[in-house]
Parts: C-alpha cells; sequence; structure tokens
C-alpha cells in the first residue's frame, strides 16, 4: 500500500437499505475499515455509521477495490450474514482487467495462499502451509494487450483474485501490489466486486445487489 492516502470524497452511493441490511458501492481508493493510526481513519465504515448509527461490518473489499458491500443493521442481521460468508454460502462475482490476452476462455485457479511475512500485507502461492484458494473465471472479451474478465471467487482469502491472475501470468492492470511495467500504469486498480448475492436476515429469501463496473 503506497504511503499516501487521500481517500476519494465521492458522496456514499447506497444501493438498497432497509430494517436488515444496507448496501453500499464502496469507491476504489477508500479502505473498509480504519487501518492503523490517525491518518488511516477515514474508511467505508465511519462513512456508513455516520448516516447509519447502527451498521456494523460484515466483510470487507481491499482498499483498491470497488463495488458492492453489504452492511448489517441489527445484531441478528450481522450473525446471519457473517455465517453465510463463513459457509460460503453466499455468491461474488467480479470484474476484472487484466495484463495480455488470457486463455482459456474458461477456467479455474486452484492454489492455496497464505501471507508473504516478510513483504506483508502481500500474499503468496504456498503448496505447504497455504489455505485452499480457489477461483472460477471467464473471459468476456480480449485483446493481445488485456482481457477482460469476470471472476467467481469460491474461497474468500486476501488479495486471492489478484494472486491467482498473478499466478496465471496476467496481472490485474493497476494492481500497486502485484503489477509491474506497463500493467501498472492505469488510474486504478482494475478490480470491481460487480455483483453479491446472499440470502436475506429476515425470511432467508434469495437477493442479490449488483453495481455496474465504472471501467
Amino acid at each position: 500500500m503506497s504511503s499516501e492516502y487521500n481517500p476519494p470524497q465521492d458522496p456514499l452511493e447506497i444501493l438498497h437499505d432497509d430494517h436488515e441490511i444496507l448496501i453500499v458501492n464502496k469507491p476504489t481508493g477508500l479502505l473498509s475499515v480504519p487501518g492503523k493510526g490517525e491518518h488511516l481513519a477515514d474508511c467505508l465504515i465511519t462513512r456508513v455509521q455516520d448516516v447509519f448509527p447502527q451498521a456494523l461490518l460484515v466483510h470487507r473489499l481491499d482498499r483498491d477495490t470497488s463495488g458492492v458491500m453489504v452492511f448489517a443493521l441489527t445484531p441478528h442481521a450481522q450473525r446471519h450474514l457473517g455465517l453465510q460468508f463463513e459457509k460460503r454460502q453466499t455468491k461474488k462475482t467480479y470484474v476484472a482487467r487484466v495484463a495480455g490476452r488470457l486463455e482459456p476462455k474458461t477456467g479455474t485457479v486452484d492454489l492455496p495462499l497464505i501471507v508473504d511475512w516478510p513483504n506483508r500485507p502481500l500474499q503468496k502461492v504456498c503448496h505447504e502451509t497455504g489455505k485452499p484458494a480457489v477461483t472460477d473465471w471467464r473471459v468476456l472479451k480480449a485483446s493481445d494487450t488485456e482481457s477482460r474478465v469476470r471472476m467467481f471467487p469460491k474461497t474468500g482469502r486476501s488479495h486471492q483474485l489478484r494472486v491467482h491472475m498473478l499466478a496465471l501470468g496476467h496481472p490485474i492492470l493497476g494492481d500497486p501490489f502485484y503489477a509491474t511495467g506497463a500493467a501498472l500504469d492505469h488510474p486504478r486498480l482494475m478490480l470491481h466486486s460487480e455483483e453479491l448475492r446472499l440470502r436475506h436476515p429476515d425470511g432467508g429469501e434469495g437477493v442479490r445487489f449488483r453495481a455496474k463496473a465504472p471501467f
């Protein structure tokens, strides 16, 4: 993470709210939760709690990733949603732009991940000590220089999509941690949480929330 933290000042983009849950479209460059130190205090949950003081954290997105995030508005909803994430019952869809022509058109990455301690917060593939991590992907369109990919993570490891794409030889464009050279030369990390499917804490009905990728 670069030392300069200049979070965007966009107004909160609320996609849905009811008596149990709140769905927000997180902008790129904004922490989900506070970092260590006063300079990293501005984050999505504090902004959300300015409007919904009762809001509770359920999951998080990386600072540089944009897109759909759910917050609980009651302790019951937090428990209910927390269990869904823990048991991998939620369905997440991401869109990314990656370097080079990704082939074949569809595939699965099954590579265990663990924190790269000397270089944390970076993560790395490790077959000895890594935790299971699985990502399905589908190419939406491709040229010789880049591919637009939709990704369906089956697990929720830190930096999972970023490291899995890197392992395929196609780092996500604009990734400050894992991209190099021309792939790094982009205004933002080209990774967006496009859709989240979950069961509503009130009654268990399946619901889905979408936010179009801004790139």
